[in-house]
Protein backbone atom coordinates (compact mmCIF):
# COMPACT_ATOMS: atom_id res chain seq x y z
CA UNK A 1 0.00 0.00 0.00
CA UNK A 2 2.80 2.38 0.93
CA UNK A 3 4.19 1.73 -3.14
CA UNK A 4 0.93 2.95 -4.31
CA UNK A 5 1.15 6.09 -1.99
CA UNK A 6 4.67 6.66 -3.36
CA UNK A 7 4.00 5.95 -6.76
CA UNK A 8 0.68 7.50 -7.39
CA UNK A 9 -0.84 11.20 -5.94
CA UNK A 10 -4.04 9.34 -4.18
CA UNK A 11 -4.15 12.15 -1.49
CA UNK A 12 -3.80 14.54 -3.99
CA UNK A 13 -6.55 12.96 -5.98
CA UNK A 14 -8.55 12.93 -2.82
CA UNK A 15 -7.88 16.66 -2.49
CA UNK A 16 -8.90 17.30 -5.58
CA UNK A 17 -12.24 15.58 -4.94
CA UNK A 18 -12.63 17.79 -1.87
CA UNK A 19 -12.50 21.14 -3.72
CA UNK A 20 -15.12 19.37 -6.51
CA UNK A 21 -17.25 19.00 -3.72
CA UNK A 22 -16.86 21.92 -1.56
CA UNK A 23 -16.71 24.34 -4.51
CA UNK A 24 -20.12 22.96 -6.47
CA UNK A 25 -21.81 22.56 -2.98
CA UNK A 26 -21.32 26.40 -2.66
CA UNK A 27 -22.19 26.77 -6.56
CA UNK A 28 -25.81 23.96 -6.36
CA UNK A 29 -26.82 25.95 -3.23
CA UNK A 30 -26.81 29.14 -4.39
CA UNK A 31 -28.50 28.15 -7.86
CA UNK A 32 -30.87 25.30 -6.10
CA UNK A 33 -31.76 28.52 -3.95
CA UNK A 34 -32.76 30.71 -6.51
CA UNK A 35 -34.47 27.39 -8.02
CA UNK A 36 -36.85 26.75 -5.55
CA UNK A 37 -37.62 30.65 -5.28
CA UNK A 38 -39.04 30.23 -8.88
CA UNK A 39 -41.01 27.65 -7.77
CA UNK A 40 -42.20 29.35 -4.91
CA UNK A 41 -42.71 32.64 -7.02
CA UNK A 42 -46.22 34.10 -8.04
CA UNK A 43 -45.42 34.73 -11.25
CA UNK A 44 -46.63 31.63 -13.22
CA UNK A 45 -43.60 32.40 -15.38
CA UNK A 46 -40.92 32.46 -13.16
CA UNK A 47 -42.75 28.54 -11.37
CA UNK A 48 -42.51 27.48 -15.06
CA UNK A 49 -39.11 28.08 -15.92
CA UNK A 50 -37.90 26.74 -12.60
CA UNK A 51 -39.84 23.60 -12.99
CA UNK A 52 -38.56 23.45 -16.82
CA UNK A 53 -35.36 23.07 -15.26
CA UNK A 54 -35.56 20.61 -12.52
CA UNK A 55 -37.25 18.49 -15.01
CA UNK A 56 -35.30 18.85 -17.62
CA UNK A 57 -31.57 18.57 -15.28
CA UNK A 58 -32.50 15.87 -12.92
CA UNK A 59 -33.63 13.63 -15.67
CA UNK A 60 -30.29 14.13 -18.02
CA UNK A 61 -27.09 12.11 -17.36
CA UNK A 62 -24.32 13.79 -15.41
CA UNK A 63 -21.84 13.08 -17.64
CA UNK A 64 -23.45 14.38 -20.56
CA UNK A 65 -23.50 17.64 -19.10
CA UNK A 66 -19.91 17.03 -18.01
CA UNK A 67 -19.00 16.67 -21.63
CA UNK A 68 -21.04 19.53 -22.86
CA UNK A 69 -19.74 21.81 -20.64
CA UNK A 70 -16.30 21.24 -21.20
CA UNK A 71 -16.24 19.74 -25.18
CA UNK A 72 -19.46 21.62 -26.32
CA UNK A 73 -19.00 25.27 -24.91
CA UNK A 74 -15.35 24.91 -25.70
CA UNK A 75 -15.26 23.35 -29.16
CA UNK A 76 -18.73 25.04 -30.38
CA UNK A 77 -18.92 28.42 -28.15
CA UNK A 78 -14.98 28.79 -27.77
CA UNK A 79 -16.04 29.47 -24.15
CA UNK A 80 -12.91 29.24 -21.77
CA UNK A 81 -12.86 29.40 -17.98
CA UNK A 82 -9.36 29.71 -17.66
CA UNK A 83 -6.00 32.09 -19.31
CA UNK A 84 -5.42 30.67 -22.45
CA UNK A 85 -1.94 32.46 -21.70
CA UNK A 86 -1.44 30.08 -18.23
CA UNK A 87 1.12 27.20 -18.30
CA UNK A 88 -1.84 25.03 -16.27
CA UNK A 89 -5.01 26.52 -18.86
CA UNK A 90 -6.20 22.74 -19.74
CA UNK A 91 -6.13 21.30 -16.41
CA UNK A 92 -7.72 24.67 -15.02
CA UNK A 93 -9.81 25.07 -17.25
CA UNK A 94 -11.32 21.47 -16.70
CA UNK A 95 -11.26 21.76 -13.12
CA UNK A 96 -13.57 25.12 -13.53
CA UNK A 97 -16.04 23.47 -16.21
CA UNK A 98 -16.29 20.24 -13.80
CA UNK A 99 -17.55 22.98 -11.16
CA UNK A 100 -19.53 24.13 -13.31
CA UNK A 101 -21.45 20.85 -14.99
CA UNK A 102 -21.47 19.53 -10.99
CA UNK A 103 -22.88 22.98 -9.55
CA UNK A 104 -25.88 22.73 -12.48
CA UNK A 105 -26.95 19.28 -12.11
CA UNK A 106 -26.64 19.32 -8.22
CA UNK A 107 -29.18 22.19 -8.10
CA UNK A 108 -31.96 20.41 -9.25
CA UNK A 109 -31.37 18.25 -6.34
CA UNK A 110 -30.92 21.25 -3.73
CA UNK A 111 -34.07 22.79 -5.32
CA UNK A 112 -36.73 19.81 -4.44
CA UNK A 113 -34.86 19.26 -0.88
CA UNK A 114 -35.59 23.24 -0.13
CA UNK A 115 -39.18 22.51 -2.04
CA UNK A 116 -39.50 19.80 0.82
CA UNK A 117 -38.89 22.00 3.66
CA UNK A 118 -40.90 24.32 2.20
CA UNK A 119 -43.64 22.20 2.34
CA UNK A 120 -43.18 21.84 6.41
CA UNK A 121 -43.96 25.30 6.79
CA UNK A 122 -47.64 25.87 8.23
CA UNK A 123 -49.41 27.87 5.43
CA UNK A 124 -50.67 29.85 8.45
CA UNK A 125 -47.20 31.42 8.74
CA UNK A 126 -47.13 32.99 5.45
CA UNK A 127 -50.67 34.10 5.42
CA UNK A 128 -50.03 35.73 9.12
CA UNK A 129 -46.59 37.54 7.43
CA UNK A 130 -49.21 38.85 4.56
CA UNK A 131 -51.40 39.87 7.12
CA UNK A 132 -49.23 41.88 8.55
CA UNK A 133 -48.03 44.15 5.63
CA UNK A 134 -45.06 41.72 4.43
CA UNK A 135 -44.56 41.38 0.85
CA UNK A 136 -43.87 37.98 -0.83
CA UNK A 137 -39.95 38.78 -0.84
CA UNK A 138 -39.99 39.74 3.02
CA UNK A 139 -42.40 36.83 3.95
CA UNK A 140 -40.35 34.18 1.94
CA UNK A 141 -36.43 35.01 3.32
CA UNK A 142 -37.60 36.64 6.59
CA UNK A 143 -40.67 33.32 7.51
CA UNK A 144 -40.35 30.78 4.78
CA UNK A 145 -36.77 30.21 4.14
CA UNK A 146 -34.92 30.01 7.05
CA UNK A 147 -37.72 27.49 8.25
CA UNK A 148 -37.45 25.67 4.71
CA UNK A 149 -33.54 25.57 5.65
CA UNK A 150 -33.78 23.56 8.84
CA UNK A 151 -36.45 21.37 7.71
CA UNK A 152 -33.91 20.32 4.95
CA UNK A 153 -31.00 19.96 6.65
CA UNK A 154 -30.67 15.87 5.91
CA UNK A 155 -31.60 16.04 2.19
CA UNK A 156 -29.04 18.81 2.01
CA UNK A 157 -27.07 16.36 3.51
CA UNK A 158 -27.86 13.70 1.48
CA UNK A 159 -26.90 15.77 -1.87
CA UNK A 160 -23.85 16.83 -0.52
CA UNK A 161 -23.11 13.27 -0.10
CA UNK A 162 -24.16 12.10 -3.29
CA UNK A 163 -22.40 15.22 -4.75
CA UNK A 164 -19.00 13.71 -3.33
CA UNK A 165 -20.02 10.48 -4.97
CA UNK A 166 -20.79 12.18 -8.31
CA UNK A 167 -17.49 14.06 -8.93
CA UNK A 168 -15.59 10.78 -9.93
CA UNK A 169 -17.61 11.31 -12.89
CA UNK A 170 -15.58 14.50 -14.07
CA UNK A 171 -12.73 12.20 -14.62
CA UNK A 172 -13.88 11.74 -18.09
CA UNK A 173 -12.48 15.32 -19.19
CA UNK A 174 -9.28 14.97 -18.10
CA UNK A 175 -10.31 16.47 -13.75
CA UNK A 176 -7.20 14.64 -11.79
CA UNK A 177 -9.73 13.06 -9.00
CA UNK A 178 -9.05 9.47 -7.41
CA UNK A 179 -10.98 7.63 -10.07
CA UNK A 180 -8.58 9.81 -13.03
CA UNK A 181 -6.04 7.17 -11.16
CA UNK A 182 -8.03 3.99 -12.02
CA UNK A 183 -7.15 3.86 -15.58
CA UNK A 184 -3.22 4.80 -14.99
CA UNK A 185 -2.99 1.78 -12.08
CA UNK A 186 -4.16 -0.58 -14.14
CA UNK A 187 -1.92 -0.04 -16.71
CA UNK A 188 1.27 0.46 -14.97
CA UNK A 189 0.97 -1.91 -11.09
CA UNK A 190 -2.19 -4.41 -12.32
CA UNK A 191 -1.33 -6.29 -9.92
CA UNK A 192 -2.58 -3.61 -7.36
CA UNK A 193 -5.62 -3.14 -8.86
CA UNK A 194 -7.77 -4.68 -5.93
CA UNK A 195 -5.90 -2.80 -3.34
CA UNK A 196 -6.12 0.55 -5.06
CA UNK A 197 -10.02 -0.03 -5.06
CA UNK A 198 -10.57 -0.68 -1.41
CA UNK A 199 -8.24 2.67 -1.07
CA UNK A 200 -11.00 4.29 -3.14
CA UNK A 201 -13.79 2.80 -1.07
CA UNK A 202 -12.00 3.84 2.16
CA UNK A 203 -11.41 6.71 1.42
CA UNK A 204 -14.80 7.95 0.14
CA UNK A 205 -16.19 6.22 3.48
CA UNK A 206 -13.91 8.50 5.26
CA UNK A 207 -15.17 11.63 3.16
CA UNK A 208 -18.69 10.73 3.44
CA UNK A 209 -19.42 8.95 6.89
CA UNK A 210 -18.92 11.63 8.73
CA UNK A 211 -20.84 14.29 6.51
CA UNK A 212 -23.67 12.25 7.00
CA UNK A 213 -23.18 12.04 11.04
CA UNK A 214 -22.66 16.05 10.92
CA UNK A 215 -25.59 17.06 9.08
CA UNK A 216 -27.96 14.11 11.04
CA UNK A 217 -26.46 15.79 14.47
CA UNK A 218 -27.30 19.49 13.03
CA UNK A 219 -30.54 18.46 11.77
CA UNK A 220 -31.75 16.67 15.51
CA UNK A 221 -30.41 20.35 17.08
CA UNK A 222 -31.52 22.98 14.55
CA UNK A 223 -35.60 21.32 14.44
CA UNK A 224 -38.16 23.05 14.26
CA UNK A 225 -40.40 22.78 17.17
CA UNK A 226 -44.11 22.73 16.28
Amino acid sequence: MQELFSEFDILGAFWMTIKLTVLSGIGALVIGTILAIFRLSPVPMLRFLGALYVNIVRNTPLTLIVVFCSLGLVAQLNLRLASAQSPTFISDNNFRFAVAALSIYTAAFVCEALRSGVNTVPVGQAEAARSLGLGFRQTLTQIVLPQAFRAAIVPLGNTLIALTKNTTVVSVIGVAEISYLQAQVIEDRPDAIMTFFLIVALGFVILTLPTGLFFTRLATRMEVKR
